[in-house]
């Protein structure tokens, strides 16, 4: 089983990434700890994407959250027998965001890489708030749909995403 996990940022998608690997068994790759280095560094875009290449070329099954469109993103899609898209509002997000920091304040988060400690600062808050969902973003995701609709699920609220979880556990028994 092969699954792309995408969305807006603070919908939950490292979360379900980290369940669905849990119910799969298949191993996870958070694009974040692809993306940054220690200190928010972010890594050369070469290295970057021989990474994921790597990770998707070594293993018959996975599951990779985020959207990092540069990073063998067609690919991903092409290839996932199911992709999950996360489309939570925004004022829903910035409080996980919120709830997130709260938790982890001071220390890097297991789908963030090492040396990357949470924060939010208000240019995080402006992108999960405004910049990372902007109608063109959306009707990208949305276009996703129409791209691959037998393999898509669009989730727009945690009461879809725990149905679509629980559908997903009982076609696996």
């Amino acid at each position: 089983m092969k699954i792309a996990v995408i969305g807006f940022s603070g919908s939950g998608k490292s979360t379900l990434a980290r369940k669905l690997g849990e119910l799969t068994g298949a191993p996870v790759l958070h694009l974040d700890t692809v993306q940054f280095l220690p200190g928010w560094e972010i890594r050369p875009e070469e290295e970057k994407q021989a990474m994921v290449q790597d990770f998707l070329d070594a293993n018959s099954a996975w599951v990779v959250d985020g959207n990092y469109r540069k990073l063998s993103f067609d690919r991903r899609l092409e290839e996932a027998d199911q992709i999950w898209i996360l489309l939570f509002n925004r004022f829903t997000r910035f409080s996980r965001v919120l709830r997130r920091y709260r938790k982890n304040r001071g220390q890097s988060r297991p789908d963030m890489a090492r040396g990357c400690p949470e924060k939010v600062d208000a240019e995080f808050a402006r992108w999960v708030l405004w910049d990372c969902c902007t109608p063109e973003k959306a009707e990208r995701f949305r276009d996703v749909v129409r791209r691959y609709p037998e393999k898509s699920h669009l989730l727009e609220n945690q009461r879809q995403v725990n149905a679509a979880l629980q559908l997903f556990e009982e076609r696996r028994l």
